[in-house]
């Protein structure tokens, strides 16, 4: 591993932080944290903190000494100094003479010692870089180490590896406890220039902020050169390096595959947790694969070393301790892929619970059980997916479930994978101290579902991309032009997909997108659509097939697909179309934009009809007048003068007297989809027009 100090960038760093009134020291803790938060193999989504010991004033003037430790909530590799909260020194080192002290007071002897009252908390491990003396300390949780430490005898290896340069402290659960015995271990080594947590991480030690960082480099270096040795081999006299490890041989693999594509929904449904009245808690799927990951989940092994547990117990609250493993997907069996899959899911929720009961049972305060459902799932022959309740957070798990791979794989290449017990990983899981980085905010109303907009690149598309992804879904944005599918992907933080919609392999493509990055869909808005105008007895034929085309043709090939999906998932879903007053309320010369969209509520009721049985709803919003883009104000104007009245009085021309907007049009698709009671429906979302009223 390469060192990334650089002077320049260090003493830009201290330019910048020093105008805004940090000291050098501070703005050097800053530097190097964001240099080790920047390599993942190092740290990864809130892993690891740093600290600087150094003096401030307090709002008397007196001058105090303070250590400056990451807060949590921060993520390394974008830390501010802000993120680095004052406690006082003086009141924690204190602390270290007692034998015993329980979570709740560390949190508050923490708290109450801060400088700043409305600072962050400040890191679990607060206290271990207070009892320690040195003046820069950083801790990682790097891969090439816990390959190393997550081993039968972990202890001999990392004395061959690192000799007394560093000092083994066995595996203690972090906190109070952990802060103590790492002082302790420090008593009997003074010299040495950090610590090996076993199975858990790194400390090294600096007077400096640049010594602290490169000593870590230096000892990750140590650790990454021992694995690159176990993974070579002799061949014919000649040192070569061994792709993977021998615990690695492959097992049996169907002849045809099935694509994460079609794996996914499955999955997906077999995930969610039905509730009350046909809801379900869902879970969004974060796909990946690469060679390693491949030659990890096809391993012949797969059972013992996918089920040891996390690299690093700080996994453990985001990935729970075990993944799933499924049966390979033959494209050519999916039910038996799917049968087996349910098998899977149904042994891995009984033995979750189990694993709880039989660990909470020694529990002094007993803890509630969480949900059981796997943030991690393994599929030989395909790849592997992350869980979460929001893509944000399903990314989060593939990004550790790929941490998990590489270490897992580098461990075999010198041993045997080996984690923290059972026991010991529960105490993490149910930590209240780690529960409380993951948030306990309320889940929007839409959140775990997936919503593909069709045409949401512009108008009313667009706001019903802002106004699902306000609900909480995660949306797909399909348009024409991708440019204007892209900027509103970026607003929503969705996925943006070019899609010729009158075009079904282009439409199943842009679906098959969208499994690989959500797993899943549960909600389409079928929008895209255009407006021909003629006399229907003088219009060309060319005309109305091509307005049939995009909109009738277009929202079949969009449903059809759809509900594919959601029947697989078996969880429901709700299919949403823009229909027309045109449909209800036919204009002169509008007969090739109006029979299409007749045609298309009638088509709407037809999947209602059909697919009530599965749980998919079909509802349509009728809407009339809407500002929608520059052809659209043409047209506006257009009318206007021909009624001889002005384009705002035209468009608020309703019985209300109100012009609709599209956040209007896009709030009514909303409502229908989670009025999870409602189907066969026509909303109107016109301001009042008695002629196109549907009932």
């Amino acid at each position: 591993m390469d060192s990334r100090w650089s002077d320049a960038d260090a003493e830009a760093a201290v330019e910048r932080y020093t105008k805004q009134g940090f000291g050098l020291d501070l703005a050097l803790r800053t530097y190097t944290t964001r240099l080790l938060g920047s390599e993942p193999k190092l740290v990864i989504h809130g892993g690891g903190n740093t600290s600087v010991k150094s003096v401030m004033r307090t709002l008397t003037g007196d001058t105090v000494e303070v250590l400056c430790v990451k807060g949590s909530g921060w993520d390394m590799a974008r830390i501010e100094p802000a993120g680095l909260p004052a406690v006082r020194l003086d009141a924690l080192r204190p602390l270290a003479a007692i034998e015993t002290l329980s979570d709740e007071d560390m949190v508050n002897a923490q708290r109450g010692a801060l400088l700043d009252a409305t600072a962050p908390n400040p890191s679990v491990e607060t206290l271990l870089h207070a009892f320690l003396p040195h003046t820069y300390i950083d801790h990682t949780h790097a891969n090439a180490v816990l390959a190393l430490t997550d081993q039968p005898d972990p202890a001999a290896l990392c004395r061959e590896v690192f000799g007394e340069t560093m000092a083994l402290v066995p595996y203690v659960m972090p906190g109070f406890a952990l802060a103590r015995r790492a002082m302790a271990a420090y008593g009997e080594q003074p010299a040495v220039e950090g610590m090996i947590l076993l199975r858990h991480g790194i400390f090294t030690f600096g007077e400096t902020a640049r010594e602290a960082y490169e000593r870590m480099i230096e000892k990750v270096t140590l650790a990454e050169n021992r694995l690159a040795r176990a993974g070579r081999t002799t061949v014919a006299g000649v040192s070569v390096h061994r792709r993977k490890p021998r615990s690695f041989a492959p097992i049996h693999l169907p002849q045809h595959p099935a694509a994460a594509e079609r794996v996914a929904p499955v999955l997906r449904g077999l995930c969610a947790i039905a509730g009350e009245g046909g809801q379900y808690r869902r879970w969004i799927l974060d796909f990946r694969t690469s060679p390693q990951i491949l030659d990890f989940v096809n391993g012949s092994d797969l059972a013992r070393y996918s089920q040891q547990g996390t690299a690093t117990p700080d996994h453990v609250i985001r990935t729970k301790r075990l993944p799933l493993v499924t049966p390979p997907a033959d494209a050519d069996q999916m039910a038996g892929f799917a049968a087996g899959a349910r098998a899977a899911m149904a042994d891995y929720r009984a033995a979750y619970h189990d694993y709880f009961v039989a660990n909470n049972a020694s529990q002094a305060t007993k803890r509630t059980e969480l949900d059981p459902v796997p943030r991690v799932i393994l599929v030989p022959g395909l790849g592997l997916f992350g869980l979460g309740a929001s893509a944000a957070e399903a990314g989060i798990a593939a990004d550790l479930a790929e941490t998990n791979v590489d270490v897992i794989s580098a461990a075999e290449t010198v041993g045997a994978f080996t984690a923290i017990s059972e026991a010991e990983a529960f105490d993490i899981e149910y930590w209240s101290l780690e529960q409380a980085k993951l948030g306990k905010a309320a889940a929007k109303p839409l959140a775990g579902q997936v919503a593909v907009i069709t045409g949401g690149g512009s108008g009313i598309g667009a706001a019903c991309a802002r106004a699902f992804r306000a609900a909480g879904a995660e949306v797909c944005v399909l348009d024409i032009d991708l440019a204007r599918a892209e900027a509103v992907a970026a607003e929503t933080k969705g996925l943006a997909l070019a899609c010729d919609v009158t075009d079904p392999e282009a439409v199943a493509a842009a679906f098959a997108r969208a499994l690989r990055r959500f797993g899943g869909v549960d909600i389409v808005v079928s929008n895209a659509g255009g407006a021909w105008q003629g006399r229907i007895g003088e219009v060309d034929e060319k005309t109305l097939r091509t307005s049939f085309e995009l909109n009738f043709w277009a929202h079949q090939a969009v449903a059809r697909i759809a509900v594919g999906i959601m029947t697989a998932q078996g969880t429901g879903g709700c299919l949403l179309f823009n229909a027309s007053k045109q449909a209800l309320d036919p204009g002169p010369d509008f007969g090739p934009y109006g029979l299409p969209k007749a045609a298309l509520l009638a088509l709407m009721r037809q999947y209602a009809v059909d697919y009530g049985r599965d749980g998919i709803r079909a509802c349509a919003v009728n809407a009339d007048r809407i500002r929608t883009g520059l052809l659209d104000e043409e047209m506006i104007a257009k009318r206007a003068k021909a009624r001889g009245v002005s384009a705002t009085t035209y468009m608020s021309g309703n019985l209300l007297g109100r012009e609709v907007t599209a956040a209007d049009v896009a709030g009514a698709f909303v409502h229908l989809a989670l009025a999870d009671k409602t189907t066969a429906a026509v909303l109107t979302v016109d301001g009042g027009n008695i002629a196109a009223s549907p009932r």
